[in-house]
């Protein structure tokens, strides 16, 4: 019954954040099996421009450490608010949430670019957080029953909290700082007097993950549909006989 629940919970996620929470899952499993290490996941752009291991590029945002405290708590936040923003602000709108993924992604790497940071995925996870934020600006916040506070705050809240753990913010602070850019360019600016959305999502995305809605307006055609067809016959004929 446990596993049934278990895969049925699975299966219930959306298509982008079972995809994500997945890989970064089945990689941290890989890498406690000695299957791979984490040398061979890192960001290190020498080895991905210079020897083309450009699998470090996605790598680097999937791997968040042993398993431990740390990871679970990535995990957790990782999973609730990447599948509160499908859910929510981008409910049927698959191909901007990919655009946003990869948007976020390339402003990570090219600050990657200029700073000795190996790893991203924490640095994603505050972003996702940080966009889910200040799209829900009145929703009350608890964290771990000791703080209450709106969400807009919990972005720095989370910062806080990896301080006290003795870990950088500079990560953090990437995350947040690239959060509020998108958020930004996609929420604010083409709202402002002469502002235009500047985050076009590619067409071929849409190709490939929207699916096209029915047109609530369309009549379709007499022959297209036979099983009216013959009582509509039948009707005529008792009519007029």
């Amino acid at each position: 019954m446990a596993y049934q629940g278990f895969a049925q919970e699975y299966l219930g996620m959306p298509a982008v954040t079972r995809a994500y929470t997945t890989a970064c899952v089945l990689t941290t499993a890989a890498v406690q099996l000695e299957f791979i290490t984490p040398f061979q996941l890192y960001f290190n752009p020498d080895l991905i421009f210079r020897k083309f291991q450009i699998w470090r590029l996605i790598t680097n945002f999937l791997f968040f450490g042993p398993l431990g405290f740390s990871f679970f708590f990535n995990m957790i936040f990782l999973y609730r608010y990447c599948r509160m923003l499908e859910e929510g602000s981008f409910r049927g709108r698959t191909a901007d949430f990919v655009f946003m993924f990869l948007f976020g992604g390339f402003l990570m790497t090219l600050f990657g670019l200029f700073a000795s940071l190996f790893f991203l995925g924490q640095a994603f996870t505050i972003m996702l957080v940080y966009v889910w934020s200040r799209r829900n600006p009145y929703i009350r916040m608890n964290f771990f029953g000791l703080l209450n506070f709106q969400a807009p705050f919990l972005p720095w809240v989370l910062m806080g909290f990896s301080l006290l753990l003795g870990n950088s913010i500079i990560i953090d602070l990437l995350g947040i700082a690239v959060g509020h850019i998108y958020y930004f360019l996609e929420d604010v600016f083409p709202n402002q007097p002469g502002g235009k959305k500047l985050l076009l999502t590619p067409g071929f995305l849409k190709m490939v993950f929207d699916t096209p809605e029915e047109d609530p307006n369309y009549n379709p055609l007499p022959e297209d549909r036979p099983e009216n067809q013959p009582r509509d016959q039948d009707q005529n004929q008792q009519q007029h006989p």
